[in-house]
């Protein structure tokens, strides 16, 4: 999910027995004020939600309720719009990215020693998922897809250095075919002449 996506998620886009989180809003910075609207490019995409996030959100969810937060939509003008967002401020207000990232993103990561930059904000961690994705082997289309990206050629462009080697594409495929199946107890075995 991109910043603005994570801000704006709700409980009710929070599908737990499906294992699904619909990414409906964004919380949107216009001329400093916030809004709500769509997420970027007016896709709104269904992800698989893992058990270990779940369980993560579960807790999280335990530890700090739900917050009703009203904001307008689309435009600083729009008409108010209520979400019991999954994240607020002590105020009990929209988290504003701006400030989220001076005083709680940046100083986490002078904490733990990582340069600040573009390559190191929260957009990174959209970058890991999805190179945990590929190398799992997931496909560029459902990875678009989960992204919000409009065309997996996009996707392809942006995260080809990610995708695991054909060779060790190849070597996982025929080793999964291989171990556990018929006499593999003493090692594959070559036919004469081969």
């Amino acid at each position: 999910m991109r910043q603005g996506e994570v801000l704006g998620s709700a409980v009710d886009d929070v599908d737990f027995a499906e294992g699904v989180v619909h990414i409906v809003r964004q919380v949107k910075l216009i001329a400093g004020r916030q809004v709500f609207a769509l997420p970027k490019g007016g896709k709104t995409p269904t992800v698989p939600l893992p058990e270990s996030v779940a369980r993560s959100l579960e807790a999280h969810i335990a530890r700090h309720a739900p917050t009703a937060v009203s904001l307008p939509w689309r435009s600083v003008d729009g008409s108010p719009v209520v979400a019991s967002l999954l994240f607020a401020n002590i105020e009990g207000r929209a988290v504003n990215r701006v400030v989220f990232n001076r005083v709680a993103w940046r100083p986490a990561l002078d904490t733990v020693g990582i340069t600040r930059g573009r390559e190191n904000g929260m957009h990174a961690l959209r970058h890991f998922y999805a190179s945990v994705l590929l190398d799992a082997g997931e496909s560029i289309k459902a990875l678009s897809e989960y992204l919000g990206h409009h065309d997996p050629g996009f996707t392809l462009r942006t995260y080809t250095h990610l995708v695991p080697s054909s060779e060790k594409r190849t070597r996982e495929a025929v080793n999964r075919a291989f171990d556990g199946g018929p006499d593999t107890d003493d090692g594959p075995t070559t036919a004469q002449g081969d």
